[in-house]
């Protein structure tokens, strides 16, 4: 909406765009997931690219607006202490999700034995050495010190934060296009996510623990048809509710959605990692290697619940106001 009002003229409330790109990602997820890659692949490839583009320029340059050698700061523990370090979890663990996404899909793959570990773990490596990258250079693009004053002025929209070093670094023509590719990248996200949910809702379905048609393909399509209109339709219900209250869609819908829904990941994450060592009790003859079916779930399982009580004790500040109710109604 910020965007088509800035640079097309075109002054439109926000739920207009949420609801035609709710729709076009209804048409996608019910079709054949080749379709949906298709489109993934072409928006996430671009937006990588302008981001490297970003990477490179202060790379090249220098930080603080190019007129500073880079520095090791942000790797140090004073950095690391310095604010709510329960939002960087959160935000970190938000970061990552969809990496375990390789799994569903793996049904839908040729050899998926082969295939599905080399890409969870290519996505794993992926996404930690992107954002590692990128971050830091961020940070050091603007300077470490009085970095979060900065920020705070960016309120309530801290992607402002990304913007503000284009247009520092590369002026206004690539910053227009970055923020072309940033709508696009949230679309894909998306994109992602529903066909993630259509097919969870599929096994789901499958196994008996949801109404037995949400486990049947599209005769056609061979997509999980009936559970991307169920997560359409749950979509549309969220943001009816928040259009209909005239609440602000970064505040409390982004951020009061992504929190909660990062939150429940973890807890989900934990208990899978735990289900994983009671599976593997029970049949001990399917698999032998101790690290792999006792040990790694179990530290990665007691990691994941640490982080989720923390980011539970702390989730007022999370959703931006330690005093609302909200903080404890929403994770419970």
């Amino acid at each position: 909406s910020g965007f088509s009002g800035e640079v097309l003229g075109i002054n439109l409330p926000w739920w207009v765009f949420v609801f035609v790109a709710m729709a076009i990602i209804a048409v996608l997820g019910y079709r054949q997931v080749d379709l949906s890659v298709k489109v993934l692949a072409i928006l996430v490839s671009l937006e990588f690219l302008i981001v490297l583009i970003l990477d490179a320029t202060i790379l090249i340059k220098g930080g603080q607006g190019g007129t500073a050698p880079l520095t090791a700061t942000p790797f140090t523990w004073a950095s690391f202490t310095t604010g709510s370090v329960a939002i960087a979890l959160l935000f970190n663990f938000a970061s990552f999700i969809g990496f375990e996404a390789t799994t569903i899909y793996s049904e839908e793959a040729k050899d998926p034995k082969r295939t599905v570990p080399r890409a969870t773990y290519a996505a794993v490596l992926t996404i930690g050495a992107f954002y590692t990258l990128t971050t830091y250079l961020m940070v050091e693009g603007q300077g470490a010190a009085g970095l979060q004053e900065y920020l705070a002025t960016l309120q309530p929209d801290p992607t402002a934060f990304l913007f503000a070093l284009g247009a520092t670094y590369f002026g206004a023509t690539l910053t227009t296009v970055m923020s072309l590719l940033f709508i696009s990248s949230v679309f894909a996200a998306l994109l992602a996510f529903h066909n993630a949910v259509a097919r969870y809702l599929y096994a789901l379905g499958r196994e008996g623990l949801v109404p037995a048609q949400l486990g049947h393909t599209h005769p056609k399509h061979l997509s999980p048809h009936t559970g991307s209109l169920s997560q359409s339709m749950l979509a549309l219900v969220v943001v009816l509710i928040f259009v209909i209250t005239a609440q602000d869609p970064v505040l409390a819908l982004f951020t009061w959605l992504t929190q909660l829904g990062t939150l429940a990941i973890i807890v989900l994450m934990a208990l899978a990692s735990f289900a994983v060592v009671a599976f593997f009790a029970r049949h001990r003859d399917l698999d032998s290697n101790v690290l792999r079916t006792t040990v790694a779930p179990i530290v990665g399982g007691l990691a994941m619940t640490a982080v989720a009580i923390y980011a539970a004790s702390q989730f007022g500040l999370l959703i931006g106001n330690p005093e609302s109710p909200l903080r404890w109604i929403l994770p419970a």
